[in-house]
């Protein structure tokens, strides 16, 4: 079965599951061991790191244009929704949030987002999950921020303000049962 080969061109905007949101840069196309090999060179600028990407394994590696509209209208109501924290040991959920996070899955990211913010009056977060909070939200706000043509710092206030809003909702329903 041949991979169908997406089409990005040089200036667009792509996400790469396991960096997040990178630019295309380049074409190029290279010679290794006598066959010929198209490349999109990928520019992640937060981390400084440049990829190369077979145009034949784009697809199959999971690289994506930046969600639709509605993608990240969904992402966004997931923040609103009610933190679900499973009661099973650290390690196994840390496990499973970044494997969400790498996913490149935006209500996923989203809902690790939910389940690890902790509004001021809550209980301060252990190190491991801050780290992993911010993970999750930086890539939220940065695909947020691509897609609203603003910078990620602009993207993560909003995100904090809905998660925020969220907070004072759920814990004045805990108050009040």
């Amino acid at each position: 079965m041949a991979a169908k080969a997406l089409n990005f061109d040089i200036g667009d905007y792509v996400v790469y599951p396991k960096h997040g949101v990178g630019r295309v840069v380049e074409l190029q196309s290279t010679e290794i061991a006598g066959t010929r090999l198209d490349l999109y060179v990928l520019r992640f600028e937060k981390e400084k790191m440049t990829l190369r990407v077979p145009v034949a394994k784009a697809d199959s590696v999971g690289m994506r244009k930046l969600s639709s509209d509605k993608t990240m209208k969904d992402a966004l109501e997931t923040l609103k929704g009610k933190p679900k924290v499973k009661r099973t040991m650290w390690s196994r959920r840390a496990q499973e949030y970044e494997a969400k996070i790498n996913s490149g899955d935006l209500t996923s990211i989203a809902e690790v987002t939910r389940d690890l913010f902790r509004a001021d009056d809550q209980p301060e977060q252990s190190y491991s999950e801050r780290q992993i909070f911010e993970a999750a939200s930086s890539r939220l706000a940065r695909e947020l921020g691509a897609m609203e043509q603003t910078d990620e710092k602009t993207a993560l206030v909003k995100i904090l303000d809905i998660l925020n809003k969220a907070a004072a909702i759920h814990n004045k329903a805990k108050e009040a049962a």
